[in-house]
């Protein structure tokens, strides 16, 4: 199944110029940046669709019918309508789609990656008064609840579960081998979020070659990122000159041998040759 159709080029643009628009700006809106991140993928996504899910994360606030007192009332309180009532929760199987990634599929399907449906659980949380931010453990994103003294954890993947200390030390020894680190349990910034959310696409497109189409067009709205990895310039020329744009490839090659040469000559030379090669397959 090939799944979601890309956009117009017009659209595509347009989608590309709000998205790092709304990245630049001063409090970057998550759940419009991720509904963006749906836009490039599907071209069924316009105007009236992405206001469709904006105004389903309301509805679905508004089924939290009271204020919690304290954090863990908050998880429990989200877990209860989105998780129990509504049937958002994740399975092995959504990693091998897209749409699993794309916030206005996953409300429509109610399944997804951890991240996106920690976005759901962000954004309803958030509409409804819940002190709530995202918690990027290595290889599980999940939610927390609450000041750092009084953190309360849920995993939407497993339909908002609430999670002990030895369950989040699981997670990240099960994903790194490694120890949970106290640092692993700050607030995620959203575009931080954003970024990884893009990561998870990348890596779904490296796998099939078929969609270099899907790869490239998320590496264009990781790079209009503030602070993007400065790699990903390469990855995107890589990306062009295997889509047989062998110009823009080299150009973008050049640009990032600029970016290398002030570190190390040898890796800068080592993509200007690149870059000429990208250039000769002209010929």
């Amino acid at each position: 199944m090939r799944g979601p159709r890309p956009p117009e080029p017009e659209r595509a643009a347009e989608v590309r110029r709000r998205f790092g628009e709304e990245a630049r700006s001063e409090r970057p809106d998550l759940a419009t940046l991720c509904l963006l991140v749906g836009a490039a993928a599907d071209g069924e996504l316009d105007e009236g669709g992405i206001d469709a899910a904006q105004i389903e994360l309301d509805r679905l606030a508004g089924l939290v019918a009271f204020r919690p007192d304290g954090p863990r009332a908050w998880a429990e309180a989200l877990a209860d309508v989105l998780g129990d009532r509504c049937g958002f929760r994740g399975s092995g199987a959504d990693y091998e789609r897209l749409e699993s990634s794309l916030l206005h599929a996953v409300l429509r399907r109610r399944r997804g990656l951890p991240i996106l449906l920690s976005v759901v659980w962000i954004e309803v949380a958030r509409r409804a008064g819940a002190p709530v931010y995202g918690v990027a453990l290595p290889g599980h994103f999940v939610v927390g609840f609450g000041p750092p003294d009084e953190q309360v954890l849920a995993d939407p993947f497993d339909g908002g579960r609430v999670l002990t200390g030895g369950d989040a030390e699981m997670l990240v020894a099960g994903a790194t081998g490694a120890p949970l680190d106290p640092s692993m349990l700050t607030p995620a910034d959203p575009l931080d979020v954003v970024l990884r959310v893009l990561n998870n696409i990348r890596a779904w497109a490296a796998t099939r070659p078929e969609r270099s189409d899907v790869a490239l067009w998320a590496v264009e709205l990781s790079l209009l990122v503030p602070s993007h990895p400065a790699r990903l310039r390469y990855e995107h020329a890589q990306l062009l000159v295997q889509r047989g744009e062998f110009l823009r490839g080299a150009a973008e090659l050049d640009a990032y041998a600029d970016i290398v040469s002030a570190v190390d000559d040898a890796a800068a030379e080592h993509v200007r040759g690149q870059a000429r090669a990208a250039r000769a397959m002209l010929n």
